[in-house]
C-alpha cells in the first residue's frame, strides 16, 4: 500500500491507480499534485474562499476514475454549437478522434489530443503546462494534474489567425458508478495571433458524476483570444472548473462562462495580465433553480501599468437554488494607470433562492481607476406595472424582463451560431422553469 493511501484522504484509492507513462517532467509533476492534494484534502467551509459551498458531497461519496464509454455522440445533439466545423470531443477525458473535426483547421493552428501534443508539439507543452494553473495550493487543480492523461491543445504560431473557432466538448459518465473525469485544456495563443475557443460540458448520462476540469490559456504580444465556456452538465452532477489566463504586452482577452447545468457548481476564473497595455474581459452568466449550487470565483491580477478589465456577472435563481458571487481585483504597486470595472447582479425569482456576493479590492498603487457594484434584487413591480398597462399580461412582461437581463450578457456572443444555441437553450430552460412556479399552490 502506498503512502498516498495510508493517509486515507478522499480519493486516496483512486490515486494509488492514476495514470502512468509519458515524458519523465510530465510523471514529476504527476507525482507531486497527487502528494499535493493529499496534503490539501477537499476544501471545507472552514476555508475562507470555500465558506458558503459545502464540498461534503464528495467526501461521502466514492467516485472512480471513468473509463472509456460508447454512446457519447448521442450527447453531442444537445450541446450548444455542436455542428462547429472544427471540434475536439474528449470522452471521459479521453480524446476521441471519430468523434472531432480538424480537416478545418488553417495553417499555423494546431487542435487536438494534448496526448500526442506531448510527444509532438513537445517544447510547446513542457514549456507551458502547469505554469499558471497552481497545484500547490488550490486542491482541484492539483487532483486534475495527479490525473491529467489527456485533453485538449490548441496552439496558435505567430502571426495566424484562427478565423473558424475551435470547440472543445467534454463529455462525462458512465451508467454502472459514479465516474469522475479531470479535463485539461491548454491553450497558447503565440504572438499577434488571433483565435476563438469554446469549451462545453456534458454529461454521457443523467446520473451524479464529478468533472474536475483546468484550462490554462496563454496569450502572446499582441495577440487576441476569445474563450467561452458553457457548462451543460446533468442536474445531478457536481461540476469543479478553473480557466487560468496570462497575458503579455497588448494582449487581449476575453473570457465568457455559462452555467447552465449542474447540481453543485464551482467556477473559477483568474486572470494575470502580465504585460503593460494588456486588457481582460470577463463575463458570465448562470441560471440556477430546485436546490441547485453555482459558485463563482474570478481573480484578475493587474501586474504591470496601462491594463484595463471589465467583468460583468448576472444570475437568474428560481426555487431554493443559492450562488455564491466573490470578485477580486488585485493592482500591484507597479500597476499604474490601471482601468478596472467590475459588476455583479442577481434577479431571484422566488423568495426561497439566496446569494452571497463579495466584491474585493486590493490597491496597491495610487494612480488607478477601480470600481465595483452589486446590485441583488426580484423584479421590479413598476416595470410589470407598466407593461401590463400595455396590454402584456403577467407571464409576458415577466419574461420580457428576465430576457433583457439575461440578453446584456448573451449579446457579448461573437460566434452567431453558439449565441443563438445559448439564447435557445437558456430561454428553454426558463420557461421550464417558470411554467413549473406557476404550477406551484
Amino acid at each position: 500500500m502506498t503512502q498516498l493511501a495510508e493517509k486515507a484522504t478522499p480519493f486516496s484509492t483512486a490515486l494509488d491507480k492514476r495514470p502512468q507513462g509519458g515524458p519523465r517532467w510530465l510523471e514529476d509533476l504527476r507525482g507531486r499534485a497527487a502528494a499535493r492534494f493529499a496534503a490539501l484534502g477537499i476544501p471545507t467551509v472552514r476555508d475562507e474562499d470555500w465558506r458558503f459551498t459545502s464540498m461534503a458531497p464528495l467526501s461521502t461519496a466514492e467516485f472512480t476514475p471513468a473509463e472509456p464509454i460508447s454512446g457519447a455522440a448521442d450527447r453531442l445533439a444537445d450541446v450548444a454549437y455542436a455542428d462547429a466545423p472544427v471540434r475536439l470531443v474528449i470522452v471521459n477525458g479521453r480524446y476521441d478522434s471519430t468523434l472531432s473535426r480538424t480537416k478545418a483547421l488553417k495553417p499555423g493552428v494546431k487542435a487536438g489530443s494534448l496526448a500526442a501534443a506531448l510527444t509532438e508539439n513537445a517544447d510547446v507543452v513542457q514549456r507551458y503546462f502547469g505554469q499558471v494553473a497552481d497545484s500547490t495550493s488550490r486542491a482541484f487543480a492539483a487532483l486534475n494534474t495527479a490525473f491529467v492523461q489527456d485533453g485538449a491543445f490548441i496552439h496558435v504560431s505567430e502571426g495566424a489567425v484562427a478565423d473558424t473557432p475551435i470547440h472543445v466538448i467534454y463529455v462525462t459518465g458512465a451508467d454502472a458508478a459514479r465516474v469522475m473525469a479531470h479535463p485539461r485544456t491548454l491553450v497558447v495563443a503565440a504572438a499577434n495571433s488571433e483565435i476563438r475557443v469554446v469549451e462545453s460540458y456534458v454529461g454521457a448520462t443523467e446520473g451524479t458524476y464529478f468533472t474536475n476540469a483546468v484550462s490554462e490559456i496563454f496569450v502572446g504580444e499582441n495577440a487576441r483570444v476569445d474563450h467561452y465556456k458553457v457548462q451543460q452538465e446533468s442536474f445531478e452532477a457536481i461540476h469543479v472548473g478553473s480557466v487560468h489566463v496570462h497575458t503579455t504586452r497588448n494582449a487581449t482577452v476575453s473570457s465568457h462562462s455559462f452555467a447552465l447545468g449542474g447540481k453543485l457548481v464551482r467556477n473559477d476564473a483568474m486572470a494575470i495580465l502580465d504585460g503593460e497595455g494588456g486588457d481582460c474581459t470577463l463575463n458570465g452568466l448562470y441560471l440556477a433553480d430546485r436546490d441547485r449550487l453555482v459558485d463563482n470565483h474570478t481573480t484578475i491580477d493587474h501586474a504591470k501599468p496601462h491594463c484595463g478589465s471589465h467583468e460583468i456577472y448576472k444570475g437568474i435563481l428560481g426555487g431554493t437554488a443559492r450562488a455564491v458571487f466573490n470578485g477580486k481585483i488585485i493592482v500591484r504597486q507597479d500597476a499604474q494607470k490601471t482601468d478596472a470595472k467590475q459588476t455583479n447582479r442577481a434577479l431571484l425569482l422566488t423568495d426561497g433562492a439566496t446569494i452571497n456576493t463579495k466584491p474585493q479590492l486590493e490597491i496597491f498603487a495610487d494612480d488607478v481607476k477601480c470600481t465595483h457594484g452589486a446590485a441583488i434584487g426580484q423584479l421590479d413591480d413598476d416595470a410589470i406595472f407598466y407593461l401590463r398597462a400595455r396590454g402584456l399580461t403577467f407571464s409576458e412582461a415577466r419574461d420580457m424582463l428576465i430576457h433583457a437581463f439575461a440578453g446584456d450578457i448573451l449579446a457579448r456572443v461573437q460566434i452567431a451560431p453558439l449565441h443563438d444555441a445559448l439564447e435557445a437553450e437558456l430561454f428553454a430552460q426558463l420557461a421550464r422553469d417558470l411554467a413549473e412556479a406557476d404550477r406551484r399552490p
